[in-house]
C-alpha cells in the first residue's frame, strides 16, 4: 500500500457539497469529531463550501416525551452550525436527524425538528444490523405512514442498511413514491461475520439490490462511507494512509457501476466524516 504524505486536490476550485458527516463532542469508538475537526478536514485543499450533518445519536434529550428526545441532536447541531456561520470556511447547510416514524405523533416530531432549525432536511432510518432475518420495518404500514408525513413536509429519508436488506427498501420506494429516498454508503456491502471473505458475492448481491432500487426515480444514492472496517477496508492507521490508487483499486468498479446505474444526477459523493 502506498502511503502518501499528502495528495494535492485535482480541482481545488471546484465547489463541493459534502452530504454526509457527523459530529460528536464526546469520545466515541471513532474518536471525537467536532467543528474544529470538521473545519480542518473541509479546509484541507478542496473547495468544500457546504456540508450536511447526518444523525449519529449525538446529544439527544435525556428527558421529556420520548418521541421528542431526538430533537436534542438538531438543537445541538444548530448551535454548532451557527458558530461556523460566523467564521470563514465551509458551512453546515443541512441537518438530517432521526425520529421514530412509526410513532403516532411522528408528525409532531418532524415539526419539532423544523422548529429547532431551518436547516432540517430529513430523517435517517438506520436498519444496519447483523446478518440474518428479514427486517420488518420497511414493510410496516405504520412506517410508510410516517414516511408520508415526511414527504408531505418536503423532506427526505436517508436509508442506512446492509446489502442484503436493500430489497426490503423497495417496499418503501413503492409505497411512498412521493418521498425521496437516499441510500447511504454505497448500499452497505458488508464484509464481516458470515460475509467475511465473500467480497465478490457480496458486491454482486449489492448490485442486484441497487439495480432494483434504481428502477424507482424517487431513489438516489450516496457513493461513499467506504472507509469503515465493516466493509472489509483494511486502511487502519498502523497500515498507513491509502493512496488514491489504493481507493480506486478497492472500490472503483463498484463505484463506477453504481454511478452508471443511477446516473450522475441521482448519485452524490459523501465523506462520512
Amino acid at each position: 500500500m502506498a502511503t502518501p504524505a499528502s495528495e494535492a486536490a485535482l480541482e481545488p476550485n471546484l465547489e463541493i457539497i459534502d452530504p454526509h458527516h457527523h459530529l460528536w463532542d464526546f469520545e466515541t469508538p471513532y474518536g471525537r469529531y467536532e467543528i474544529d475537526e470538521l473545519r480542518q478536514d473541509t479546509g484541507a485543499g478542496h473547495n468544500i463550501a457546504q456540508t450536511v450533518f447526518v444523525e449519529c445519536e449525538s446529544n439527544l434529550r435525556t428527558d421529556g416525551p420520548e418521541h421528542l428526545r431526538a430533537v436534542g441532536e438538531t438543537e445541538y447541531v444548530e448551535r454548532r452550525a451557527t458558530v461556523l456561520d460566523q467564521t470563514p470556511g465551509s458551512k453546515i447547510a443541512g441537518i438530517v436527524a432521526t425520529a421514530d416514524l412509526r410513532h403516532p405523533a411522528a408528525g409532531d416530531t418532524l415539526d419539532a425538528h423544523m422548529a429547532a432549525s431551518n436547516r432540517f432536511r430529513g430523517i435517517r432510518q438506520r436498519l444496519n444490523r447483523a446478518a440474518g432475518g428479514t427486517p420488518s420495518l420497511y414493510h410496516d404500514p405504520a412506517f410508510h405512514a410516517g414516511c408520508r408525513e415526511l414527504a408531505s413536509r418536503g423532506h427526505t429519508l436517508d436509508a442506512w442498511q446492509y446489502h442484503f436488506q436493500l430489497v426490503d427498501l423497495v417496499s418503501v420506494a413503492k409505497a411512498v413514491p412521493e418521498l425521496t429516498i437516499i441510500v447511504n454508503h454505497l448500499g452497505g456491502p458488508l464484509a464481516t461475520g458470515s460475509f467475511a471473505g465473500q467480497r465478490d458475492a457480496v458486491h454482486e448481491q449489492t448490485k442486484s439490490g441497487l439495480a432494483e432500487l434504481a428502477a424507482y426515480e424517487n431513489v438516489v444514492i450516496k457513493v461513499g462511507g467506504i472507509g469503515m472496517e465493516r466493509f472489509g477496508t483494511e486502511w487502519l492507521p498502523a497500515q498507513g494512509r491509502p493512496s488514491s490508487e489504493d481507493v480506486v483499486a478497492a472500490w472503483g468498479d463498484l463505484m463506477r457501476w453504481t454511478i452508471e446505474t443511477f446516473g450522475p444526477s441521482r448519485s452524490m459523493f459523501e465523506s462520512n466524516f
